[in-house]
């Protein structure tokens, strides 16, 4: 039988061998499952590496290292209108496409435009996930602790667009006879997604990246889905724990700092009198689901002109779409954006709403960090 997470795991305590920050691991070994997998016995599939087909895990209330890698697809638009990484976008022969919109019948990834996000969309999750979960023969890829794909979709609520939605009428409240003239614009957000990728130290960071399988293969496929990848670091602080991290919702916020502040002020402030803020709403208890803070600490690489700005990024997880709706409606939501707006510069920041799809997890279960 394939293991699943029960309710009464068994925990084994053992110290973490070179993470002394961490304190302790555990591991945890769920209970049998009832429900057998043929993906258990395969090792090109992706459903090894988290539940419920591991059969172990590990779990700390440190602060994680996360690179929480903000990305954007690979299609034909402008690069006037959207920054390029060097080499990104290949073409159907392994080249950087320098112009997209100029040759987009020549884009790997998708030639046809109607079809751009679809494919990637669909490439990103059922491909170049399980590329990066896999291992190849003298890869060692156990470090990673967590892989979520966060990917951003329109439908949800975003700081561009924010609920609640309302109907458009006229002034004798029957709604607008010509739709076609009042088609509201559409302002997309800087970035298409996120991958969540969560570490125990900051050397297990190159410890993994970089062996051949990553520093080569898996560079190359995200130059082939990808037209731009951010490099930041950050601490990871849960705040409210999600005990299965199976929430199929996530709220991400991008935080920029006011000017007169410096990233240590600001960070201090996110986590402190802030998260308080937060965690003191009726509201958040409610609708929220789990609530992390990912504190820019450095990047994996320079240059890292979109990530390097980044001062943090909020993570709240919810149960659906209405759930996120409903939260950023509440008065209680009023007062933490008005307390934002005390320390966060608005016009910079933003925030969006990404579907959740866990890769890798090999942390249960999930525990609030120790500050």
């Amino acid at each position: 039988m394939t293991p699943s997470v029960g309710p009464f795991p068994v925990y084994h305590r053992k110290k973490a061998g070179g993470h002394p920050a961490a304190r302790f691991f555990f591991s945890y070994l769920p209970m049998p499952s009832l429900h057998p997998s043929a993906a258990a016995d395969n090792e090109l599939t992706d459903n090894r590496h988290r539940p419920p087909v591991r059969t172990e895990y590990r779990t700390t209330d440190a602060p994680l290292i996360v690179t929480p890698t903000f990305l954007t697809r690979a299609d034909n638009t402008p690069r006037a209108e959207r920054t390029m990484d060097p080499g990104s976008t290949k073409g159907r022969h392994g080249e950087g496409i320098e112009n997209p919109d100029a040759e987009p019948a020549e884009i790997a990834l998708e030639a046809n435009p109607n079809l751009a996000y679809e494919h990637w969309d669909e490439y990103w999750r059922k491909v170049h996930g399980p590329k990066f979960a896999y291992e190849e023969p003298g890869t060692d890829n156990e470090p990673v602790l967590r892989y979520d794909q966060v990917h951003r979709f329109a439908g949800g609520p975003s700081s561009y667009f924010r609920p609640p939605y309302k109907a458009m009428i006229t002034a004798d409240k029957k709604l607008v006879s010509d739709p076609y003239a009042q088609v509201p614009a559409y302002q997309r957000p800087r970035f298409d997604g996120f991958a969540y990728i969560a570490y125990a130290a900051e050397a297990d960071i190159q410890k993994v990246l970089k062996q051949p399988q990553y520093d080569k293969r898996i560079i190359a496929d995200e130059q082939t889905a990808f037209r731009l990848v951010t490099r930041e670091i950050a601490r990871e602080y849960i705040l409210l724990p999600s005990p299965q991290h199976r929430d199929p919702l996530s709220l991400v916020k991008i935080h920029y700092r006011r000017p007169e502040l410096s990233r240590e002020e600001f960070q201090q402030r996110l986590l402190g009198p802030h998260a308080a803020l937060v965690l003191a709403q009726p509201a958040t208890h409610t609708y929220v689901r789990r609530y992390a803070q990912l504190h820019n600490i450095g990047s994996t690489q320079q240059p890292d002109p979109e990530g390097n700005p980044i001062d943090a990024v909020s993570v709240l997880c919810f149960a659906s779409v209405n759930d996120v709706e409903d939260y950023l409606a509440t008065d209680d939501y009023q007062a933490i954006e008005a307390d934002e707006a005390t320390f966060i510069d608005l016009a910079r920041s933003e925030f969006w709403t990404g579907l959740n799809y866990s890769v890798i997890n090999r942390l249960l279960p999930e525990l609030a960090t120790r500050r």
